[in-house]
């Protein structure tokens, strides 16, 4: 193989491609077209074996010509052969997406300190220059804010919308002005500030400082179709059919997905006695839940919650997790809508298991646990 002359290795390809334009014209091409294209590769075959260069290189010419008279390749041949490449390439992506694995954005701060959701944080002081800012927002997920009032006004509404699924930006509507603003509703109005009712001054920073996205994570869609979910996992999962959480997402927005850590199984009975949690009696030994108990780095343990709740809000009260179904709670128990406000997750809702934070680049990235 090593020591095969090119001009036979050109003549196989040749030879190849001859026979792969048959294939993908058989249906249309008459016979005696077929039949002569066919003829023609034969003789290159028949040239490249005997190793005469100048038999293979009339041979490549007869074939050319012939190929060429009758399957001529199509108008604007390349760019079709890239469209192909990334349609194939989009359905591929469509595929892993809806079967195996799909990317997620941590947007609240219900499982810190483990995963980070959205945090704003106000400074007195001007961005950095551009490139600190490219930096940061590659490697930190971090973007600063600057918006200064054009004129005096007063905030009226606060639009939030969301581009390609996962970055969320803000219109502060004033009765004269409106601005945009890149982060999510719940950061400008509580970390900056920014509520209807409030008078602005022309000049004024209306925000000034950064926000860090949440964290982006990759959930394994097959996972529980060959194993249970476990306790302790931080699973995904959606929200259809859940009244407690539905009846204050808008009907435009549809289902939408949460991301908790699974407490309690079927047939698990729970009860909290602030900062611990106890199933069946016993506190978990599973290395998250302990993880929450430890009251270290963070971790302020699991709360009995003071209002809203339908479930442990008292140190004496149990709940026991129904037939097929999953009890979900926030790291971040003091600050979680979780399974205490709205009930158990039902199993068909579970979407996979989040095994992965992939950006941005903080002490988040890599395995969850």
């Amino acid at each position: 193989m090593f020591f095969t002359p090119r001009y036979v290795k050109e003549a196989r390809q040749y030879v190849e491609a001859a026979r792969r334009v048959l294939r993908y014209r058989l249906d249309l091409l008459p016979r005696e077209q077929i039949v002569e294209i066919e003829e023609r590769a034969n003789d290159l075959e028949r040239a490249a074996r005997g190793r005469n260069r100048e038999a293979v290189k009339a041979g490549i010419a007869k074939l050319e010509r012939t190929v060429g008279r009758y399957a001529p390749p199509p108008s604007h041949a390349g760019w079709r052969e890239n469209i192909e490449v990334i349609l194939v390439a989009v359905v591929i992506a469509a595929g892993v997406r809806a079967y195996l694995i799909e990317p997620f954005k941590i947007p609240t701060g219900s499982m810190q300190p483990t995963l980070n959701g959205v945090i704003g944080t106000p400074t007195d002081t001007p961005p950095p220059n551009f490139l600190v800012r490219a930096f940061d927002f590659v490697v930190k997920g971090r973007t600063y804010l600057d918006v200064t009032a054009t004129q005096d006004d007063v905030v009226v509404n606060l639009q939030e919308f969301t581009k390609l699924n996962y970055f969320t930006y803000t219109v502060v509507e004033g009765q004269q002005s409106r601005y945009t603003i890149f982060a999510p509703a719940a950061v400008v109005a509580g970390t900056f500030g920014l509520v209807p009712g409030r008078e602005i001054l022309a000049g004024q920073p209306l925000v000034r400082g950064h926000v860090d996205n949440g964290d982006f994570v990759l959930v394994n869609k097959m996972a529980y179709n060959f194993v249970l979910p476990a306790r302790g996992d931080v699973f995904v999962w959606r929200t259809t059919g859940i009244q407690a959480i539905e009846k204050d997402i808008p009907p435009d927005l549809g289902s939408q997905h949460y991301i908790k850590r699974l407490v309690g199984l079927p047939g698990d009975t729970l009860q909290i006695d602030q900062p611990y949690l106890t199933i069946n009696g016993q506190r978990p030994t599973e290395p998250g839940i302990a993880r929450v108990m430890s009251l270290k780095n963070g971790y302020r343990g699991y709360s009995n919650p003071p209002y809203a709740a339908l479930y442990l809000t008292a140190p004496g009260e149990t709940f026991t997790v129904p037939p097929r179904h999953y009890f979900a709670m926030g790291d971040n128990s003091f600050n979680s809508s979780d399974s205490r406000f709205f009930g158990a997750v039902p199993e068909k809702n579970v979407t996979g298991k989040a095994f992965v934070a992939f950006w941005p680049f903080t002490d988040h990235w890599g395995f969850i646990n």
